[in-house]
């Protein structure tokens, strides 16, 4: 099996890896909902939020640039914001003419944009690390212990388990396809663009029959080990009296950070 391929859980004995999987859910919900609430253009409360990013790197004894230097990939989906730029009245920066349609960035409007990259690269660190620090099943278990639907959970867990299956699936049919397909030397292989796009429709369709089969395979597999709906574990993940604390003072330090933000900005 391929799962390794989607875990980016790191073992590290850390006293974040210690903590409870329901307490850095919630703390990484916190975080993202603080990030979403603070002002535009307030740089330096951002920097805040980031230091304690930094702050909990070290804490889960991960390298300190782990989470930054992984969060770069979620950049370019923060593009969507870009109507940001031009739908804020403010001073104008630049006119841009395209056909009918004119185009005026505003100092508010750039402000905005680079707010929403800010928001969304600092929300993509908190949850890298949530991943690095806490084992799926453990996330899944956590999420029952909110009171998250029981029916989201089961899909979000399924969802994950047969993501492998899936990549199993391609890479065999890769394989199969390379084993079958001989290509002559200085010789192109394949043949037309049509030729190309019905071979690639058949594999489509053997990796829909063939993920579905074996999907099916293993859920009577798991029905015959006494599967119910319910993901069990031999860890009940309870609540310790320093898991409420951590909590609250979490809780504080982001009270105190929107406080400070918004008395200042």
């Amino acid at each position: 099996m391929h799962s390794n391929i989607f875990d980016r859980y790191l073992h590290t004995d850390s006293s974040i890896h210690r903590l409870a999987p329901q307490v850095k859910v919630v703390i990484a919900i916190l975080f993202i909902f603080s990030n979403a609430l603070l002002p535009d253009g307030d740089w330096l409360s951002f920097g805040i939020s980031w230091a304690v990013i930094f702050l909990l790197n070290l804490l889960a004894r991960l390298n300190w640039a782990y989470t930054l230097k992984r969060s770069i990939i979620a950049l370019p989906f923060a593009l969507a914001a870009i109507t940001a730029l031009f739908s804020l009245p403010g001073k104008t920066l630049a006119i841009w003419h395209l056909g009918s349609l004119e185009l005026i960035l505003t100092d508010a409007g750039l402000i905005r944009f680079l707010s929403i990259i800010v928001r969304s690269w600092l929300s993509v660190q908190i949850a890298i690390l949530l991943v690095a620090t806490t084992k799926f099943p453990d996330l899944i278990h956590a999420l029952e212990h909110l009171r998250l639907p029981k029916m989201l959970v089961t899909v979000i867990a399924f969802l994950y388990r047969y993501m492998s299956v899936l990549t199993d699936e391609v890479i065999r049919l890769m394989r199969a396809r390379q084993a079958r397909s001989a290509v002559l030397p200085d010789k192109r292989g394949g043949g037309s663009l049509l030729w190309r796009a019905r071979t690639a429709g058949n594999m489509v369709g053997q990796l829909f029959l063939r993920s579905y089969e074996r999907s099916d395979r293993i859920y009577h597999a798991m029905l015959s080990r006494g599967y119910n709906g319910h993901l069990r574990t031999l860890n009940q993940h309870e609540m310790q009296v320093n898991d409420w604390l951590i909590i609250a003072l979490a809780f504080l330090i982001i009270a105190s950070l929107q406080l400070f933000a918004h008395t200042t900005g």
